[in-house]
Formats: structure tokens, sequence, C-alpha cells
């Protein structure tokens, strides 16, 4: 079954715990995949309904 989206928002907000060591960097990756994974089970509830 194709699933077909017809809009989508994605918004995000990152916040680093304490203070990082200078030069060091967020695990874009990783950002990415839970935004992702928050936004499938979002569609999948919606999906349910």
């Amino acid at each position: 079954m194709a699933i077909n989206i017809k809009e989508m928002h994605i918004k995000f907000h990152v916040e680093e715990a304490g203070k990082a060591k200078q030069g060091a960097s967020i695990d874009k990756e990783k950002v990415v995949a839970q935004c992702v994974e928050q936004v499938m089970e979002i569609l999948k509830l919606k999906k349910e309904r």
C-alpha cells in the first residue's frame, strides 16, 4: 500500500546538555534519525484514527 504525503511540516529544536567542548559537533545523522522516527510515529497514529 502506498502512502501519499500531501504536506509535511517538521520543526525541531536541538539543545546541548551542559557545556560542550569547543569544536565539538552535534551528530546530525542522529538528530535527523530521531526526527524521522517521530514523524513516522505521528503518521502511524494518524493512520490508526
